[in-house]
C-alpha cells in the first residue's frame, strides 16, 4: 500500500470538496478545479478530510493510489493558496516584458518570442529579468514555466538563457588556448 496514498487530505476552511462518482470538484477562495479520478481508485469525503483508497490490490490500483491522492491534495492546495514558479533570464540584452496576458521575450533571436498565457495562468515580470508564473493548477503552472524555459534553455559555457530560480547549471570549460 502506498505510504503517500494512506495519508488523509485535510480540507482547510473556505474550501469545499464535492465527489460525484469518479469526478472530484474542489472550490475555494482562489477558484475551482475539477478532475476525473481513474476507476481503480475510490475517493471518499470523511468529515473534514478526503481519503483515497485503491479498489483492489492489482498493480495498476496500487500505482494509481498515491498518484490520485497527490492530485487531489494539489487541487485542495491550489484553490486555497495557489502555486508559483519563478524563472530568471541571464544574458546580455536578454529581457522579458508582459503585454496584457502575453509574455514577450527578447532572448537573442532576430524577433521577439511571444508566449500567450493559458487560461487560469498569470504571467508577471519583475525587473525585466524575472518571470513569475502563478495559478491554481499545479500541472498547468509547471507546464507553462517549462514552455517559457524551453524558448532558450541555459547553455553550459556561459550560463546564458532562461532558468528556474535557484537552478544550478553545470558549467563546462571552454577551449584551452595554446
Amino acid at each position: 500500500m502506498s505510504r503517500i496514498g494512506k495519508q488523509p487530505i485535510p480540507i482547510p476552511d473556505k474550501v469545499t470538496v464535492k465527489i460525484e462518482g469518479q469526478d472530484v470538484a474542489v472550490k475555494g477562495p482562489k477558484g475551482e478545479l475539477q478532475r476525473t479520478i481513474p476507476a481503480k481508485v475510490t475517493v471518499v469525503l470523511d468529515g473534514g478530510e478526503v481519503k483515497v483508497a485503491p479498489v483492489d490490490s492489482t498493480r495498476v490500483g496500487r500505482q494509481m493510489h498515491g498518484l490520485c491522492r497527490t492530485l487531489v491534495a494539489n487541487m485542495v492546495e491550489g484553490v486555497s493558496q495557489g502555486f508559483e514558479k519563478r524563472l530568471e533570464i541571464q544574458g546580455v540584452g536578454y529581457r522579458a516584458q508582459a503585454k496584457g496576458t502575453t509574455l514577450v521575450l527578447n532572448v537573442g533571436y532576430s524577433n521577439p518570442v511571444e508566449i500567450p498565457a493559458p487560461e487560469g495562468i498569470q504571467l508577471a515580470v519583475e525587473g525585466n529579468t524575472n518571470v513569475i508564473v502563478t495559478g491554481i493548477d499545479k500541472e498547468l503552472v509547471g507546464n507553462t514555466a517549462a514552455t517559457i524555459r524551453a524558448v532558450r534553455p541555459p547553455e553550459p559555457y556561459k550560463g546564458k538563457g532562461i532558468r528556474y530560480a535557484g537552478e544550478y547549471i553545470l558549467r563546462k570549460a571552454g577551449k584551452s588556448g595554446k
